[in-house]
């Protein structure tokens, strides 16, 4: 990244500097080392400064950093900025400098419940390695960098938080809102089998199916992206399996209801194709 010469306002560690470059408004840099041995009023030299360097230009996002850098030891800050370039070299996508906040204090007050002998769950775990394989690969990948460097071993329900977060920061989605959408195809999937009696094995394709879909089904309903299906079908599907069929439409039910949207009626025809799949086994 190439920066222009920046006056140091204030130096919050080490490796976080806030920064001025006239007239243009105030910016944190995160990177390390960039702030070792500075003060107010020197310069950045661009040449000096690491091959990683972030930028936080958001006003809000620039508080909530300033008052995390306050709880957080400056090296974990440096250590989760390697994090945040692992992801980026991993993904080879440009990440929401949001991660910056969202992951830094995930992770920091986790470890200190872990510390304090609290327990960590996911009852989306299985879930969330269904919809996002190669983020939660890239997540294991980090829970044992945290091993390894911090000496820290957080639990399997980590991988399931930290593949959320990387898959909100490459795609630029609010990760409460991508938390939200689990917790909706959690509530569908336990629907599906309370109404089938069926009980589904999570390491099956046709599991890893039905996820896709659901995933992609509720973002469509979230955008209000439209979805048609031709009505022939629609109709053999509902005299051929009529249970299939109603409980693809309770399904939907759930999904206009937690999301406050209407869903398209040719939802139905490929969610009641899913379940027959299932059911069919």
């Amino acid at each position: 990244m190439t920066l222009p010469m920046y006056t140091i306002k204030k130096v919050l560690n080490n490796s976080v500097v806030i920064c001025q470059h006239d007239p243009e408004p105030e910016v944190i840099l995160l990177g390390k080392g960039i702030g070792f041995g500075k003060k107010a009023g020197d310069l950045v030299d661009p040449a000096s400064v690491p091959e990683k360097v972030y930028q936080l230009t958001d006003k809000e996002e620039q508080s909530q950093y300033r008052e995390l850098v306050k709880h957080v030891d400056e090296d974990f800050i440096a250590f989760m900025q390697e994090i945040v370039g692992f992801i980026e070299n991993n993904t080879g996508k440009k990440v929401d400098q949001h991660i910056h906040i969202g992951l830094t204090d995930h992770l920091f007050f986790t470890m200190k419940r872990i510390e304090q002998g609290m327990e960590v769950t996911n009852p989306f775990l299985l879930e969330t390695e269904s919809l996002y394989p190669n983020e939660y690969a890239l997540a294991e990948r980090i829970v044992d960098m945290i091993h390894e460097r911090l000496d820290v071993l957080l639990p399997d329900a980590e991988i399931g938080f930290i593949a959320l977060h990387i898959h909100s920061a490459t795609t630029f989605k609010n990760v409460l809102e991508v938390n939200r959408h689990n917790q909706i195809i959690g509530q569908i999937v336990q629907t599906i089998e309370s109404r089938l009696n069926v009980k589904m094995d999570r390491s099956s394709l046709d599991y890893k199916r039905l996820l896709r879909h659901l995933r992609y089904a509720v973002e469509r309903v979230a955008t209000g992206e439209m979805v048609e299906a031709p009505q022939k079908i629609e109709k053999v599907l509902r005299e051929e399996y009529p249970l299939c069929y109603s409980t693809a439409w309770e399904l939907m039910g759930i999904m206009e209801r937690e999301l406050k949207r209407p869903v398209p009626r040719g939802e139905a025809t490929y969610l009641t194709m899913h379940l027959q799949r299932l059911t069919s086994r």
